[in-house]
């Protein structure tokens, strides 16, 4: 934990990767949001692999997004969620389940916690377009990318759409009994390029997972009939998140 005064609030902070333990009644909440505050329903659940590490990339639309995520798969997942909600009665919910804090301006403790999950073989979810927007993957950073290449990490791309809809703000909540949509895509094998440089082998590596993700969200919602949200043209309150 790190306080920068007396009145700043407390910052969990992790000093290892979380246990696999803490993630044991996240799923059942994330259930609880899914099936009973609202109506989720779920495809694809067959492409995820029954063993081995998983980076579940899913596109971002609100604060629901991971929560969501986490009740509609079939493995239990440790989130990445910006370090700043890891305050209050929210951050020790999001620390004891688990989860784990990243600055996305740049973490590399928070991508080395992830490693070490997807290294003994569980999952990691995150949420690559790195801010809540109109949620196509049209722009990622490139944390799966690396994750996935110095893991050997397996990723399923997660299509999430109605947790905000039309001209809803970004930092709307949606109301109880919403219908919600969570589709998971055919999982894909990311490997280093042989004869090019660890920078461009990345680059090409992130763009690869950006057009299957954005390729997956159209399909899903063309499936689905849900569209996504239009662009609010406002800045979050919560910039990253």
């Amino acid at each position: 934990m790190t306080k920068t005064g007396s009145s700043t609030p407390v910052l969990l902070e992790l000093t290892a990767a979380p246990p696999r333990w803490k993630t044991r009644w996240s799923r059942p909440l994330g259930r609880v949001l899914d099936h009973v505050v609202y109506r989720t329903t779920v495809t694809g659940r067959t492409n995820i692999p029954t063993a081995g590490p998983v980076i579940f990339a899913a596109n971002h639309l609100s604060y629901l997004d991971g929560p969501v995520m986490v009740g509609a798969a079939s493995r239990y997942m440790h989130v990445m969620v910006r370090h700043d909600m890891f305050k209050g009665f929210l951050g020790r919910v999001l620390f004891a389940s688990g989860q784990i804090p990243v600055n996305r301006e740049g973490d590399r403790a928070a991508l080395q916690h992830a490693k070490a999950v997807l290294e003994r073989g569980d999952c990691v979810g995150i949420l690559p377009e790195g801010t809540r927007g109109t949620g196509d993957a049209a722009n990622m950073n490139s944390g799966v990318a690396w994750l996935a290449l110095n893991s050997g990490a397996t990723v399923v791309p997660v299509a999430i759409l109605g947790t905000r809809i039309g001209t809803e703000h970004r930092d709307t909540i949606p109301r109880p009994r919403r219908q919600l949509q969570v589709v998971f895509g055919e999982a894909v094998k990311i490997e280093r390029e042989p004869g090019v440089s660890g920078r461009v082998s990345m680059d090409r590596a992130t763009e690869k997972i950006r057009v299957r993700l954005a390729a997956h969200i159209e399909a899903a919602a063309a499936i689905t009939g849900q569209d996504l949200p239009a662009d609010d043209h406002h800045t979050s309150k919560h910039k990253g998140q």
